[in-house]
């Protein structure tokens, strides 16, 4: 009997190609964290440099953020025209070489452009890497690999920022940029030799003979597949994003998906800035915002896990539900602390910064695995780029508004935070309006 090649794949044991393409995707993911964060940790040696101030410099900042944005939408797009092998394949060439040309900068509006190039890798590898990832993993292991992969970005930043200051004291920034841009551009060979089109994506698009011969890697013995259900509409072509039966998803997961990075890059950004007018040093705000990394990596692999087992739908319920409550209580704590607070007020102000990292990047983390059930192999790249391109959208408002809301209040947090925690309340968008949810897991055995 012929059956869709998620169907199959789930059936069968995992394979060793799965974890291959996971792991090769995985480290594309932290190639290209590694590029995307490599600017961040250079900007007091560039800003001296190019003889400018941090505000104009911020324009070569944000620049990455709105590439990152459209690379996410047309990477997607791309992959389900060429393939997401390709497009990943590209996306990686395009992050590593503009990563490379920005050692050649001679002012902030020449690394601005080479950022915007970059931001356009950048997202087109992000896209397509999560994509392609699960499209090769068996349904029990699915959300469980896209939202662990979500954390490869961050984790490059992590990387970068052990080897960055080696680096530039050995070969200077523009030196580190084109050691870190050639490394990762070695990503495009693991790509090429190992990775693979998903039978998924190939039988879409008729290519029947071809998904046969690939889905060998993890299918044994005879079998015969057909395409999965909706990928192809009513008229008789493959699924689109903005097709009818995907309004309540792409509504739902657009508005969730904007307000939860909107919170992430409001209190990522200007965690350091709230922390420190309120009377906390600053070596300990800054603790903060790294326990805050900890925790958002530990948070998204284990909302796979929590997805995997009672589905996407009530574990969204709760986060939205635990993100507006920690962030309504966060924001108290903050407006009345005191202007010289003692140990124990910093500690449960840290501590309810590192819960809301937690919770937001949860949030993220979960749409991810919303995102590759809810769509259709037809179109599952564009429209996880789509999720990815409002984010992003989301991503800006909250790096731009919150040292302008924190400015506004003149002393007082209330209009940071009270903007933040209305942001934290639309994410329950996810959970009532996505009509596409991942089952629980005692659902789908039966």
């Amino acid at each position: 009997m012929a059956t869709p090649f998620s169907e199959a794949i789930s059936r069968a044991p995992l394979r060793t190609f799965s974890v291959v393409t996971f792991v090769i995707c995985m480290l594309v993911l932290i190639a290209d964290g590694m590029d995307a964060q490599l600017l961040g940790i250079v900007v007091p040696i560039v800003v001296k440099e190019f003889a400018t101030d941090n505000g104009t410099f911020g324009w070569a900042v944000m620049a990455a953020l709105v590439g990152f944005g459209l690379g996410s939408w047309g990477g997607g797009w791309l992959g389900d025209r060429i393939g997401r092998r390709w497009s990943l394949a590209i996306g990686t060439v395009i992050f590593s070489g503009a990563t490379m040309g920005a050692s050649l900068s001679a002012d902030v509006w020449q690394m601005a452009a080479w950022r915007f190039v970059s931001g356009l890798g950048f997202g087109a590898a992000y896209s397509t890497a999560i994509t392609l990832t699960g499209d090769w993993l068996p349904e029990r292991w699915r959300s469980v690999g896209v939202t662990t992969i979500s954390v490869g970005t961050p984790a490059g930043g992590t990387v970068v920022g052990a080897l960055a200051p080696t680096l530039i004291e050995d070969f200077g920034w523009r030196g580190t940029f084109m050691i870190i841009g050639a490394g990762t551009m070695l990503m495009v060979l693991f790509i090429v030799f190992f990775l693979r089109e998903s039978p998924s994506y190939l039988l879409a698009k008729g290519r029947t003979q071809e998904a046969h011969a690939v889905a060998a890697n993890v299918l044994d013995g005879h079998f015969e597949l057909v395409a999965e259900q909706h990928a192809v509409g009513r008229d008789g072509n493959p699924t689109g994003v903005f097709d009818s039966g995907l309004v309540r998803v792409n509504l739902g997961v657009g508005i969730a998906f904007a307000a939860a990075a909107m919170v992430a890059y409001g209190m990522l950004n200007w965690g350091t800035t709230f922390l420190t007018a309120k009377g906390i040093p600053f070596d300990q705000a800054s603790y903060a915002v790294s326990l805050g990394g900890i925790t958002s990596m530990v948070a998204a692999v284990l909302t796979g896990l929590l997805v995997h087992r009672f589905g996407s739908k009530s574990v969204f319920l709760i986060i939205a539900i635990g993100l507006v409550a920690t962030m309504v209580v966060l924001a108290a704590k903050v407006e009345t602390m005191s202007n010289a607070p003692g140990e124990n007020e910093r500690l449960l102000v840290i501590g309810l910064y590192g819960l809301a990292a937690a919770l937001f990047s949860a949030a993220i983390a979960g749409m991810y695995a919303v995102m590759t059930f809810a769509y259709p192999s037809a179109c599952r790249s564009a429209g996880i780029g789509f999720g990815i391109f409002v984010a992003r959208v989301g991503a800006i408002a909250g790096s731009g508004l919150g040292g302008r809301l924190i400015d506004v209040g003149e002393g007082s947090m209330l209009p940071y935070f009270g903007t933040l925690i209305a942001a934290s309340a639309l994410v329950f968008a996810a959970p009532l309006i996505v009509d596409r949810h991942v089952p629980p897991a005692r659902l789908r055995g039966a």
